[in-house]
């Protein structure tokens, strides 16, 4: 199992915070689909994190009303760091 970390978004439209996270990456390294990065953490081939001022947030599979999401979590709080990283490179 890799643990990755992630450094860019990409988001549509990146100004709505409601609207989800199309894809995930590293620029230059790796950028893969909110899909792929969700099925990778549920079938446990890897895991996922954000650093945000040097703290570690994992990256975790959430359940909502409209359907599967993901989340950082951090000292048992979901949180929003996701949301903070810049746009990834196309």
């Amino acid at each position: 199992m890799a643990d990755s970390i992630v450094t860019c978004i990409n988001k549509v439209p990146r100004t709505n915070r409601y609207e989800g996270i199309t894809h995930l990456g590293v620029p230059g390294r790796w950028k893969w689909t909110r899909e792929q990065v969700i099925l990778s953490i549920e079938s446990k081939t890897n895991t996922f994190y954000t650093l945000v001022h040097g703290k570690r947030a994992d990256i975790g599979v959430v359940n909502g009303p409209n359907g599967k999401y993901l989340r950082t979590y951090a000292d048992g709080v979901w949180n929003d760091n996701l949301l903070a990283l810049p746009e990834c490179e196309l």
